[in-house]
C-alpha cells in the first residue's frame, strides 16, 4: 500500500518536472498548447475506444458470453480517460498507454495475472482457478482416529481402531465390508 502512494506522488513530481524542462526548451505557451492537444486527442481516443469495447459487451452478452477482458477494457479506459484529463505529460503517456489496444492489451493481461485471478483465487478458495484441494481431508495421517489416549490410533486395536468394536454396535467387531440393509437395521434396534 505504501508503494501506491509513493508511486501516486511520484507521478505528479514528475509531471512537474517534465513540464518545467520541456518549457525551459520550446517555451511556456507552446507547452500548454502540447498539454491541452494531448488531452483533447487523448479524450476523443477514449470515446472512441469505449464506443468500440461497449459494442464487444454488448455483442458478447447476446452471445450468452462472459465478457471479461471488456470489462477490463472499460476499467482501463476510465483510468486512462482521468490520466490524461489531468495535465502533464507523464500522465499523458500513461493515458494512451491504457488506450491504445496494442499497448493495453499487454496491461490487461497483466492486470488479470497479477490482480485479478490472485483476488477471485481467494475469495473462492481456489474453486474459480481449480486449484482445489482435492485428495480427502487436508492433514488426513495426522488425525487420530480412535479418540484420544492409548494405542486407539490408525492401526491400534482401541475402540475407534480398525480392529476394535465400532462405538455404536453395541461391543460386537463388523466387518466394514458388510452389506446390509434398512430393514436388518431396523431388526437390530427393536431387539
Amino acid at each position: 500500500m505504501l508503494r501506491l502512494i509513493a508511486v501516486l506522488l511520484l507521478i505528479p513530481l514528475l509531471d512537474m518536472l517534465l513540464l518545467v524542462a520541456v518549457a525551459g526548451i520550446i517555451d511556456i505557451l507552446p507547452t500548454v498548447a502540447l498539454v491541452v492537444l494531448t488531452g483533447l486527442v487523448g479524450m476523443m481516443l477514449v470515446r472512441a475506444e469505449g464506443r468500440h469495447t461497449l459494442a464487444k459487451i454488448q455483442r458478447k452478452a447476446a452471445q450468452g458470453e462472459p465478457p471479461t477482458d471488456e470489462l477490463l477494457d472499460g476499467a482501463l479506459l476510465l483510468v486512462a480517460g482521468a490520466f490524461l484529463l489531468t495535465p502533464g505529460i507523464v500522465t499523458d503517456v500513461i493515458g494512451f498507454v491504457f488506450v491504445l489496444p496494442p499497448t493495453r492489451y499487454p496491461v490487461r493481461v497483466a492486470l488479470k495475472k497479477w490482480v485479478v485471478t490472485p483476488y477471485i483465487e481467494q475469495k473462492t478458495g481456489g474453486f474459480a482457478t481449480g486449484s482445489v484441494y482435492i485428495g480427502g481431508f487436508p492433514g488426513d495421517g495426522d488425525m487420530n482416529l480412535g479418540g484420544a489416549g492409548g494405542s486407539n490410533g490408525p492401526g491400534g486395536s482401541g475402540p475407534g481402531g480398525p480392529g476394535g468394536p465400532d462405538p455404536g454396535s453395541g461391543g460386537e467387531v463388523r466387518d466394514i465390508g458388510e452389506a446390509r440393509d434398512v430393514d436388518d437395521v431396523d431388526d437390530d434396534r427393536r431387539a
